[in-house]
């Protein structure tokens, strides 16, 4: 089991955004996005270098494959949020409440991904090489098609969770708080679980592999009869 490399970073003097929104392949470099309204706003194939966004709202933002490289997204917020085909490289998401959030297709490479919620996120056919989940809750997380290595989960609350067809290698779901596997249980080869882990997805890879489990009548007579 390989863990996944985090990402070191050390963000320069920022220069806080000024007046006006996001532009199409915008070019940023050491800027601050401070508690900024950017619903709605077009920023596809922006580069976002040694920036930080904090507590900004990003709903139906348009970033598809814009790409973060040495920066922080803190505490941002949205609904409808599209990443699809961004790349994030040695970023640090922190305390996200986002929904619905389009990352498919996306390279993610370095990055922690810390605290807050994200519901229904769209991985599908991403990559994501060295990426920390931590103490995070995830529901309806859809990771079909998606490549996975050296990726682990701790802490989280990982509900209905979508594997399907996914590729995993030196993924590490031991020490995730709760886990709810609701399709791809098949491609869960290159993942390491916990012993009590295995116990609770009894009944699911059984299901999976079309096994009937029932109770004997011996069972049930020795059970009747203490």
């Amino acid at each position: 089991m390989r863990p996944p490399r985090r990402p070191a970073l050390s963000l320069p003097p920022l220069v806080p955004h000024g007046a006006g929104g996001l532009e199409v392949e915008g070019d940023y470099d050491g800027v601050e996005f401070a508690d900024l309204d950017l619903r709605d706003q077009d920023g596809a194939g922006a580069r976002f270098l040694d920036c930080a966004l904090r507590r900004c709202a990003l709903d139906e933002t348009v970033l598809g494959n814009a790409r973060f490289i040495d920066s922080v997204l803190d505490g941002v917020h949205g609904v409808g949020t599209d990443l699809a085909g961004a790349g994030l490289r040695d970023v640090e998401l922190t305390d996200a409440r986002l929904g619905g959030a389009q990352a498919h297709g996306g390279a993610w490479e370095r990055v922690v991904v810390r605290g807050g919620k994200i519901d229904y996120l769209n991985l599908r056919r991403a990559t994501l090489k060295d990426v920390t989940f931590e103490d995070c809750v995830l529901v309806e997380a859809d990771f079909g098609g998606a490549e996975l290595e050296r990726v682990s989960f701790a802490g989280c609350t990982v509900r209905r969770v979508d594997f399907t067809a996914a590729r995993l290698a030196d993924v590490d779901l031991r020490n995730v708080a709760e886990l709810d596997v609701a399709r791809g249980l098949d491609a869960l080869s290159g993942a390491t679980i916990s012993p009590s882990q295995l116990l609770d997805l009894a009944p699911a890879f059984a299901a999976q592999l079309g096994i009937r489990v029932e109770q004997s009548e011996t069972e049930g007579e020795s059970a009747g009869g203490g």
